[in-house]
């Protein structure tokens, strides 16, 4: 089988010759290793720095940056024989107005509002460490920001902008590989409290987001199949290791209105709908994995208990990519990787609809010799 074949044989839960093989997400340093040349341009934080750092350099390094994303983007799926090919990775197009060291740039208007943003090359993060105005959301916040989305909703139409880098991708690999899309994310912010606090104190007004979020989703969904998009990644952060961030009563009230009508629209034009979160999702399962209609659950996280063989017996009609936890990669020790990797390829071929790989981030700190360990694991008992 063409990998492009197992993917596609594992959303419509068929066998396949192999265990498909995939990666949430790759840190620069690893990348840089795996490729065999440096500051490769794909991650979180550490790729908009680089992006930042071409914008203030000028347009020819802009545009230097921009085609060596796309290369490393592409090249690892090939070096590494992944079945699933993840198309691009942050971004951060907004030039900086002030370089203030070799890591820091200020980004706005430095006599009014801006931020200031400093990369730490040990983590790869990328954050801001400094911001004017300083001011808490408010709920007042929130509720102008919803009437804005509801009123914009009246002449939206998804731009080819959102499907330009799954374009790109499939001129490269869509003859033998799998490309996924993206666009179908519904969830409530979860970088500030206030959105928390607006689910207990004003639920009526997070529905609405979710509402008009979910329309927007659904009108994207429209191109992806449109266009041929077939995997549709979405979903969004909103628990931790011991559960939720809010209760499964809100979850089901308002997310789960919000999901099935994406759901709907995915499966009406021919896309598969896909939800990520990291940590523990069981309190709300039976809503997110079975009610909901979404199709595939990436970014399981294995320390918080999202089991492969848990996930498989309680539902069996649900794609589920992953299995290999970030954190044996950073923290394990070499047997510990050998032996999780060898349990997601055990139970991929035991159980069906599984693509094994690293559930989420590769992180920066990961020593090479687990992530060759974890690779050669996959390579030698798919």
């Amino acid at each position: 089988m063409l990998p492009k074949e197992r993917v596609a044989a594992i959303f419509e839960h068929r066998a396949t010759d192999r265990v498909p093989l995939y990666m949430g997400s790759f840190s620069s340093r690893v990348a840089s290793a795996v490729l065999g040349r440096p500051d490769a341009c794909v991650g979180g934080g550490v790729n908009q720095f680089y992006e930042s750092k071409a914008l203030w350099e000028g347009p020819d390094a802009h545009a230097e940056f921009v085609e060596r994303a796309f290369r490393d983007a592409m090249d690892l799926p090939a070096v590494l024989d992944l079945d699933y090919v993840r198309p691009a990775y942050w971004r951060l197009g907004e030039k900086p107005t002030r370089r203030m060291d070799d890591f820091t740039f200020l980004y706005g208007n430095p006599d009014g509002a801006y931020r200031v943003m400093r990369l730490d090359p040990e983590t790869e993060l990328y954050q801001v460490v400094d911001q004017q105005p300083r001011r808490e959301t408010t709920l007042e916040d929130i509720e102008r920001h919803v009437a804005a989305l509801e009123r914009g909703l009246g002449d939206y139409s998804p731009a080819d902008s959102l499907v330009r880098d799954w374009s790109r991708a499939m001129t490269v690999h869509g003859a033998t590989r799998a490309v996924h899309a993206s666009g179908v994310g519904v969830g409530i912010p979860n970088q500030d409290a206030t959105w928390l606090m607006a689910v207990a104190l004003r639920p009526d007004l997070v529905a609405r987001y979710l509402d008009a979020v979910a329309e927007r989703a659904c009108r994207n969904a429209e191109l992806l199949g449109r266009v041929g998009a077939r995997y549709a990644h979405g979903g969004g952060d909103f628990a931790g290791t011991h559960g939720p961030n809010y209760s499964p009563r809100a979850f089901h009230e308002l997310m789960l209105p919000a999901l099935q009508k994406v759901s709907d629209a995915c499966h009406r034009h021919g896309v598969y709908h896909m939800f990520a979160s990291d940590g523990n999702l069981w309190p709300v399962a039976d809503d997110l994995f079975g009610a909901s209609g979404v199709d595939a659950f990436y970014e399981i996280d294995l320390r918080a208990g999202m089991d492969l063989r848990r996930l498989r017996e309680r539902f069996p009609r649900l794609t589920l990519l992953g299995g290999i936890s970030s954190y044996t990669l950073h923290r394990g020790t070499r047997d510990d990787v050998v032996r999780e990797t060898l349990a997601a390829l055990e139970a991929a071929r035991e159980l069906g609809s599984i693509m094994v790989g690293c559930s989420n981030l590769v992180v920066c700190q990961t020593p090479m010799e687990n992530f060759w360990a974890m690779t050669e694991t996959l390579w030698g008992n798919r």
